[in-house]
């Protein structure tokens, strides 16, 4: 059941599932991977199960290489990525344009879910890096 809910439910979602060797590393948890089925079972409640499916898949995800265009591989597999590079275009914008544009209004899950970890990539950059907390700041595409 649980091989099945990671490779058509999550597949649907997003290709990337199909191609993941989550099953490799399923099997080298079984015993823990059955525990959780036999626990969220008993207690009518999926969450043991799920939350130890994400780990797996984050585990998955840390030991896979991605070969290819890593750019469009990135973009593929992280819609907010392509979506901030599409907003920021050939422009430098400021932080609240950039809001703006996507239609966001807090600016802390912004920063944590957009900015920083574009940042951190490469895939954009400040234009005043020296001085990050500017006014003037802007960012722009790499």
């Amino acid at each position: 059941m649980g091989r099945m809910w990671h490779s058509l439910l999550l597949g649907k979602w997003n290709e990337i599932f199909y191609w993941l060797p989550i099953e490799e590393l399923i099997r080298s948890r079984q015993q823990e991977y059955y525990d959780s089925l036999g626990k969220s079972d008993q207690e009518s409640d999926s969450s043991t199960f799920v939350e130890l499916m994400l780990e797996i898949i984050l585990d998955t995800l840390r030991e896979t290489t991605v070969v290819g265009n890593t750019d469009e591989a990135v973009k593929k597999t992280n819609p907010s990525v392509q979506k901030l590079l599409d907003v920021l275009g050939d422009e430098e914008l400021s932080a609240a344009q950039i809001m703006e544009r996507l239609g966001l209004s807090h600016r802390p899950t912004f920063r944590k879910n957009y900015l920083n970890p574009e940042l951190a990539q490469g895939a954009i950059e400040m234009t005043i890096p020296n001085k990050p907390n500017s006014r003037n700041q802007r960012y722009r595409r790499k």
